[in-house]
């Protein structure tokens, strides 16, 4: 299981448990943090943004790579929809609803990050 504190300008810091592999996006989500991410957790839109305080992977899934040097947003964050839940987390959330007057956080991501995107 991996620990995860995640921490917000407008809620109040939450830790709790998530499992390994699970996507960081949804952890975040299902423990009641409302995230954004606004493309369905296909790593076009960016909402989902976070950094890292401890605990960031040293890698990067090839989408989200591609995403933020395309972007030139290279080392300012990470996209939560394209990280998978291990150790110990500690992860500022950048964008959530209570930031913005969207009428909802996007369509939920599929439980595993997609192979190819439609």
């Amino acid at each position: 299981m991996a620990t995860i504190t995640a921490r917000g300008e407008n809620f109040e810091t939450k830790t709790f448990e998530a499992p390994d592999g699970k996507r960081l996006v949804l952890a975040i989500e299902d423990a009641g943090i409302p995230i954004l991410h606004r493309c369905g957790g296909k790593a076009r839109c960016t909402t989902c943004r976070v950094t890292f305080n401890e605990g960031e992977p040293a890698t990067y899934h090839w989408r989200e790579k591609e995403k933020l040097e395309n972007e030139g947003k290279m080392g300012e964050f990470r996209l939560s929809c394209h990280i998978l839940c291990e150790g110990e987390i500690d992860v500022n959330v950048l964008m959530s609803m209570l930031t913005t007057d969207l009428p909802d956080p996007g369509p939920r991501p599929a439980s595993e990050i997609p192979e190819e995107i439609e």
